[in-house]
């Protein structure tokens, strides 16, 4: 049985400031905990219906609960069997940009947006991104349930974005509305390709250190597009 203080401490967990402290974050669902059971993670408890738990029989620390105490302290609108409060990792990420395709993302907002991007960029093989320091934050829970599964395959590094990529001696790609057309465009040995804002897409000091301009071709009349689909749509064309 789940204690009040308990599933207080969870719910607190969906805060960034809660989160920062306790160096945790949640994780929830079959597919997500698989994943991380799976991963070099390492999970601090576990509260999971007695079904998943019979199927898990060797999983350590994990607090049986019923299905109303599961919900009391799920970020989803129906809980899926199992929660975990997994330890974030300390963030020692060396980036090697020669030889790779790197993501640099530029004030990425929406958590859905940023959870799609790191799943896409897992799919065509892309192993680092590195955000600005105003990205929405990795483990939101709406970004970890986004990735499904895929944050733990993809590098996520912040830091100030301009002097980072001034740095990378290597050819820098930005999404843009007046650049070459991406089908254009041969495949890919090594760059970094950046992806803007959702609304006011690449700023100023980011743009300065852009020598390849990328534009996906319009055909309707749709002003913009999904920053995460843009993402998809050139990595399909440049991998």
């Amino acid at each position: 049985m789940l204690s009040r203080s308990e599933s207080k401490y969870i719910q607190t967990l969906s805060h960034k400031k809660q989160r920062d402290a306790e160096s945790l974050f949640v994780v929830e669902g079959q597919k997500l905990a698989e994943e991380v059971l799976n991963s070099h993670f390492n999970i601090k408890k576990i509260y999971a219906l007695q079904s998943w738990a019979n199927e898990n029989k060797t999983i350590e620390n994990t607090v049986i609960v019923d299905e109303d105490e599961l919900q009391k302290i799920s970020n989803l609108q129906a809980a899926n069997e199992v929660l975990m409060l997994v330890e974030m990792p300390e963030e020692n990420v060396l980036l090697k940009f020669e030889n790779t395709i790197t993501l640099a993302l530029d004030g990425i907002q929406d958590p859905g947006n940023f959870g799609t991007i790191i799943r896409i960029a897992d799919w065509f093989g892309i192993k680092q991104i590195i955000c600005s320091e105003d990205c929405v934050e990795l483990y939101n829970p709406k970004v970890i349930q986004s990735t499904m599964g895929s944050f733990i395959r993809v590098n996520i590094s912040y830091s100030k974005l301009d002097e980072c990529i001034a740095k990378a001696n290597v050819p820098v790609y930005g999404a843009l509305l007046n650049g070459k057309d991406v089908t254009k465009i041969d495949k890919l040995k090594q760059g970094i390709l950046i992806i803007g804002n959702e609304s006011k897409g690449i700023r100023e000091p980011i743009l300065k250190h852009i020598n390849n301009a990328i534009s996906i071709k319009r055909i309707g009349g749709a002003e913009s597009l999904n920053a995460a689909v843009a993402t998809g749509i050139i990595l399909s064309h440049i991998c």
